[in-house]
């Protein structure tokens, strides 16, 4: 095993740089040139941790270290006294697996005051895997292609431009996700999603902030339990869902099954899937098909608002309207407990 710990960097000046710490200037800095990485594992319990497949950069590893408890630039000596006390530093290099590791010692006589904050900033080539962990800081990856895992306690999840297996869970940050493909599945248990121009297998949830979809197209299923659903562009099958705020979809070419238990909602279709259905169950809907493809229609509310013109056969009244436009085709079922505005364009 290839390995390096703290006391091998501080040994070796011609295998890492150091500098005085702050956010622009990593603390240390171990170069990975010649080394075939695969896999990536990357651990820190206070800090942030980057990911980037760029082409062109220099493959390394980059540490930053701040101060805790307000204390955030330390002289490098006040750095090295702490991390000799109470943290185990290392990156070791195997068998195309790279491991970075920063962890505090188990010492009952642990202080606060003196902890420290470690990131980890890693580039390597764009085809590898990664498995991270933090339990205090944000995660960001970009330019990468393979499976992704990655967990932060307390930090928000940033991806842009990955293509393959994307799964990452927070419980207490935002997640921003973009122009990536094929397998997503990204979870916060306190804060918003946003994701803009990805396709593919499609998973979102939040139990406490809102969705904001842009450029979606696949297998899409983005719900929330406490916040409001916006999406633009949506193409594929989508299923979503909040318990608690309105929901506003626009320029939609898709199958749809929607629903809201404490809001309005707003959808606007280009085209329409194989099917749609809609349920509220206190706020109006404001629903807009395509005047020139067939549907048929199954629409119930307390009050029913239409202008279908000559294209419709059925039945409608105030509270019901089932019938079909042009013909027939794929069916569109609304149930609201309030108002349904339904027009053609």
């Amino acid at each position: 095993m290839k390995k390096y710990l703290l006391v091998l960097f501080i040994a070796c000046a011609g295998g890492s740089a150091f500098a005085q710490n702050n956010q622009k200037t990593p603390y240390l800095t171990k170069s990975l040139s010649g080394q075939s990485i695969k896999d990536v594992f990357v651990n820190t319990s206070g800090g942030s941790i980057t990911v980037s497949g760029a082409s062109g950069e220099e493959p390394r590893v980059e540490v930053f270290i701040q101060g805790n408890n307000g204390n955030g630039d330390l002289p490098k000596e006040e750095i090295k006294k702490r991390l000799d006390e109470n943290y185990d530093l290392s990156i070791d290099v195997n068998g195309g697996e790279l491991h970075a590791k920063a962890k505090t010692k188990k010492d009952n006589n642990w202080d606060w005051k003196r902890s420290l904050s470690i990131s980890f900033r890693v580039y390597v080539p764009g085809n590898v895997a990664t498995n991270l962990n933090t339990s205090g800081g944000s995660i960001h990856l970009d330019n990468l292609t393979g499976v992704q895992q990655f967990e932060t306690s307390g930090g928000s999840l940033h991806m842009d431009k990955i293509t393959g297996t994307i799964k990452g869970r927070t419980s207490g940050g935002s997640i921003h996700v973009s122009d990536s493909k094929e397998n997503i599945d990204l979870q916060t248990s306190g804060g918003s999603i946003e994701a803009r121009n990805c396709m593919g297998h499609i998973r979102l949830e939040t139990s406490g902030g809102s969705l904001h979809l842009d450029g979606l197209k696949g297998d899409i299923k983005a719900t929330t339990s406490g916040g409001s659903i916006s999406g633009n562009k949506i193409d594929g099958d989508f299923i979503t869902g909040t318990s608690g705020g309105s929901i506003n979809l626009t320029d939609l070419s898709c199958s749809l099954d929607a629903s809201t238990s404490a809001g309005s909602f707003h959808a606007q279709f280009v085209s329409v899937g194989k099917s749609v259905k809609i349920d509220v169950s206190s706020g109006h809907v404001d629903l807009q098909l395509p005047s020139k493809q067939g549907l048929n229609l199954d629409i119930r509310a307390d009050k029913i608002e239409t202008n279908l013109g000559d294209s419709f056969s059925g039945n409608k009244d105030k509270e019901r309207v089932e019938g079909k436009l042009n013909g027939g085709g794929s069916l569109v079922e609304v149930r609201g407990s309030n108002r349904v505005n339904l027009t053609v364009n």
